[in-house]
């Protein structure tokens, strides 16, 4: 049971990145990590990110596509996941219009099948990220379930995002046991304490890391990926730095 590499979102670092992206890039590798969760930008292409990337040595751990762009400029998610060296094409996000019902998600899934199995042609792979809205109950189950049942596991996997599976009342250690072997890709975020559930550094918070790493390496999991949507009061990059001291000490890199 092979470790998962550690990476960073950049969605953490996003105002630092539309700043300066090679600077950014850079301290995050001098940081330590190994890989990155990088897509272009106004001011740089896809071609720009990949070779800043290379230059530092850092590895992509996937890219988020829109679903929109998916189903309207497929050849050009293609090209930019592919420059960008990733086999991980990953929805971030489904809009409300196709999740409101038992049936929009079983809807939603036939077409994330057939995205899937476009993608799996062209030599990538479709994942998909949840949020806690897929927690809401429909005909007695979960948004989630329902998708996950509904959808071809050889066609599309999961990335889970810890934080936003506790947020929906649910456990991460289970979610990752569930769907074993279809996530390749895990969002590292932690919980704080209090009503508000803020997010806080990945091991400052109130999940358990011993064993949802335990799960993603029994699981098959490839990369670990930390963000943290708000860092608040922290600066971004500190944040990340914590999150990823505490990934180091628990024996990942």
């Amino acid at each position: 049971m092979a470790n998962p590499v550690v990476a960073l979102q950049l969605y953490t670092v996003r105002n630092e990145v539309e700043a300066d992206y090679p600077g950014t890039l850079k301290k995050v590798a001098a940081m330590g990590y190994k890989g990155v969760q990088a897509g272009p930008t106004k001011k740089h292409d896809a071609r720009a990110v990949r070779a800043m990337m290379d230059d530092l040595g850092l590895r992509s751990a996937g890219v988020h596509v829109g679903i929109e762009m998916l189903e309207k400029e497929f050849n050009a998610a293609v090209d930019m996941v592919k420059t960008l060296g990733t086999p991980y094409c990953i929805i971030p996000w489904m809009p409300e219009e196709r999740r409101k019902t038992a049936d929009g998600w079983r809807a939603t899934a036939k077409v994330l099948n057939g995205l899937g199995a476009k993608l799996q042609a062209a030599g990538l792979h479709l994942r998909y990220h949840n949020h806690s809205f897929e927690f809401l109950t429909f005909d007695g189950k979960y948004g989630y379930d329902l998708f996950a049942e509904n959808v071809d596991p050889g066609l599309v996997g999961c990335e889970i995002d810890t934080y936003w599976v506790k947020h929906g009342n649910e456990d991460p250690v289970a979610y990752l046991k569930r769907y074993a072997g279809r996530i390749q890709t895990v969002h590292f975020k932690d919980m704080g304490r209090g009503p508000d559930r803020p997010m806080v550094p990945v091991g400052t918070g109130i999940l358990d890391w011993p064993k949802i790493i335990a799960a993603c390496k029994a699981g098959g999991c490839e990369w670990a990926a930390v963000e943290q949507d708000d860092c608040t009061p922290l600066a971004p990059l500190e944040a990340a730095r914590i999150s990823l001291e505490n990934c180091k000490r628990w024996g990942l890199a």
